[in-house]
């Protein structure tokens, strides 16, 4: 359950930093692409620092 967990938070911080990235170039939506981004960057922060340390504590 640690590597699964592991393996999705970091597919989803490396896809917030995608996100982040290719919001300069999507034409009148940058903002909230760019914040799409932030929050799945967010989320992918979250999985392990708050989920993970609850259920293999």
């Amino acid at each position: 359950m640690k590597i699964i967990g592991f393996l999705v938070s970091v597919v989803l911080f490396v896809l917030g930093i995608y996100i982040m990235g290719e919001a300069f170039y999507v034409a009148g939506a940058e903002f909230p692409v760019f914040i799409a981004g932030i929050l799945v960057t967010s989320l992918g922060l979250f999985i392990p620092v708050h989920i993970l340390k609850r259920i293999d504590g």
